[in-house]
């Protein structure tokens, strides 16, 4: 049976050690089906730095969540083992080398069979997870929540970047081209060219303001359509929200979408394959009273929640065949 968070209604959530929703840590579970694990790594950035501090942020303001969710009619961290593997380590100074060593580190948590929700860090750190949960499951559908495309080709020079992760996975085979989709995309380019090469590796665009004209649900059905069942990663940079909901992060833009719209659309994912998930690009020292790390524990909350129903859910098949 899992071992949840311990829950009643004298539980301070202001005390103690600050796991990921008060979950237990791994050493003392010793096997898990959802790892939530930091990457505090922020060398890839472009414009602020800070986000090797959002992990921690993530963690502290997630002290609130409590064990049932409403909006998914699940307790996520009863329905399956959810237990926080701490961080992986990366070299601040050596971006090869810290995707190396989160490659690494992403390895050996997918090897015992868990399935990952990563807290940034900045989005390099995609890259080098997409290439562990590609080695599990073959080439997986994507559904990127950005502000902006993060498939251009270099920095300064540099292949390995948050403005370049999608770029290199589409590259090594890590994508199903078949599947893969921006979501709340806004805000100016470097020249159109962008959005031709961006389709040329296969994403399909649906922009912030797509979102507010067509409404969550169309969306929702649109991004389904795409998915399939085909194995699902979701990379979530915090800044695919307003300024007004997320301003601790590196590089904001007007026009976003609202934590709620944020929120529903991953809720009606329900029936896709959730393989494993991360979120990024808090900066805390950019925020205030803790907006954007609220609304980013209460996504990782959401996209566990999605993961744990689904562990159940095969769980109960396979007892009913074998019986």
């Amino acid at each position: 049976m899992p071992v949840p968070p311990h829950e009643t209604d004298a539980t301070l959530h202001f005390t103690g050690p600050a796991t990921f929703g008060r979950v237990p840590r791994l050493d003392q579970v010793g096997t898990t089906d959802i790892a939530v694990v930091g990457v505090p790594f922020d060398a890839g950035v472009s414009y602020r730095p800070g986000a090797r501090f959002g992990s921690n942020a993530v963690r502290e303001a997630s002290r609130q969540l409590r064990p049932y969710n409403p909006a998914q009619d699940v307790y996520p961290f009863h329905y399956a083992q959810v237990a926080d593997a701490g961080d992986i380590t990366a070299n601040p100074h050596n971006i090869d080398a810290a995707v190396e060593s989160i490659e690494e580190g992403a390895d050996a948590l997918l090897s015992t069979g868990a399935q990952l929700m990563t807290l940034g860090g900045d989005h390099t750190i995609a890259l080098p997870i997409l290439r562990s949960v590609a080695r599990r499951h073959g080439p997986v559908a994507l559904l990127h929540f950005d502000a902006h495309l993060d498939t251009w080709d270099s920095y300064f020079g540099a292949q390995y970047t948050h403005g370049t992760p999608f770029r290199r996975a589409a590259e090594e085979g890590l994508l199903d081209t078949s599947a893969l989709s921006h979501v709340g995309t806004r805000g100016s380019l470097y020249c159109k060219e962008d959005l031709d090469e961006d389709t040329k590796l296969g994403f399909g665009i649906v922009t912030s303001a797509d979102v507010m004209r067509r409404g969550v649900d169309e969306v929702v059905q649109q991004l389904k359509e795409r998915i399939g069942k085909r194995p699902l990663y979701i990379s979530v940079d915090i800044d695919v929200l307003d300024p007004a909901h997320a301003p601790g992060t590196g590089t904001p833009e007007a026009g976003g979408l609202t934590s709620r719209e944020l929120l529903e659309i991953v809720r009606g994912l329900s029936d896709c394959y959730l393989v494993s998930a991360d979120l990024v690009e808090v900066a805390p020292a950019y925020d205030h009273a803790e907006i954007t790390s609220v609304a980013a524990s209460h996504t990782a909350y959401e996209l566990i929640s999605l993961m744990s129903r689904q562990i159940a859910f095969f769980r109960w098949l396979e007892a009913n065949e074998q019986s």
